[in-house]
């Protein structure tokens, strides 16, 4: 099958009704054997002193294949808004296990990400992850998840950024959740730009807490940068959450309005 019939299948009846065929027998089979080798190959680039060029090309890649394989039809918008060499606190709602290969794969952008603990516990990933500078937080400690954020962002190397999911977890329905504060107070401290992204149709690929993937189109949006004001307060974390999760929030509501007239046409 080559990368043109792979990318028309999804609108074929047959093809998505033998979907989970591919999912089990090659998607998923194929998506632990890159991992498997990936990781590896990462962790060697690390010790060597290569940790930007292993996120930028071998964890790349890695989320590219994933995508390709599955496949997914991928819609980017604001690539122009970033700027080269700047380090950017990235924010991002949540959606699905499928936001980490499109933001990995297609932003562009070095990132430490901040994830949950539980993920330390996954062989090859873990051990790529810790090798690559991802931050691990416990979020029943907020203590420990503040003091692991801290040491991370002290580290970052210029043109690094430390991409953050505010709402906690994948939203279940869709719709924007609450934003805790921690991503905007770094911002605050560090006096570093929000870069705030809006992904679409990750849920409808894999919704959380479900096993089943439909291949189909997804989008990214990456918005203008949001820098601080200067003050060191919590009244400018609270503004700076607030216009981040309204731009996130209005895009999110402009897209479903469009899906709603195109379904009445």
């Amino acid at each position: 099958m080559n990368s043109e019939e792979i990318n028309a299948s999804p609108r074929s009846g047959l093809w998505l009704m033998l979907y989970p065929l591919w999912q089990w027998l090659v998607l998923i089979p194929l998506a632990v054997l890159f991992t498997v080798l990936a990781a590896p190959v990462a962790i060697l680039m690390c010790l060597f002193g290569y940790k930007r060029a292993a996120n930028l090309h071998i964890a790349s890649n890695w989320a590219r294949w994933i995508a390709f394989l599955t496949p997914l039809r991928i819609d980017i918008e604001g690539l122009q808004h970033i700027q080269p060499g700047q380090s950017y606190v990235v924010v991002s709602n949540h959606q699905s296990q499928y936001d980490i290969p499109l933001i990995y794969g297609y932003s562009s952008l070095d990132l430490r990400w901040v994830m949950k603990a539980e993920i330390k516990h996954i062989p090859f990933v873990a051990q790529g992850c810790r090798a690559l500078g991802h931050v691990f937080i416990d979020r029943g400690n907020p203590e420990q998840a503040r003091s692991a954020i801290n040491r991370a962002v002290a580290d970052l190397p210029h043109g690094t950024g430390i991409l953050f999911f505010p709402e906690g977890t994948r939203s279940r329905t869709g719709a924007l959740m609450q934003f805790r504060k921690g991503a905007f107070r770094v911002a605050v401290d560090r006096q570093l730009p929000v870069l705030p992204i809006t992904v679409i149709g990750t849920r409808d690929r894999m919704p959380s807490d479900s096993f089943r993937i439909t291949p189909g189109p997804v989008k990214m949006v990456i918005h203008p940068p949001i820098t601080p004001d200067g003050t060191v307060d919590s009244d400018a974390v609270e503004r700076l959450s607030s216009q981040t999760r309204h731009l996130i929030a209005s895009r999110l509501e402009h897209e479903r309005s469009t899906q709603g007239c195109s379904d009445a046409l």
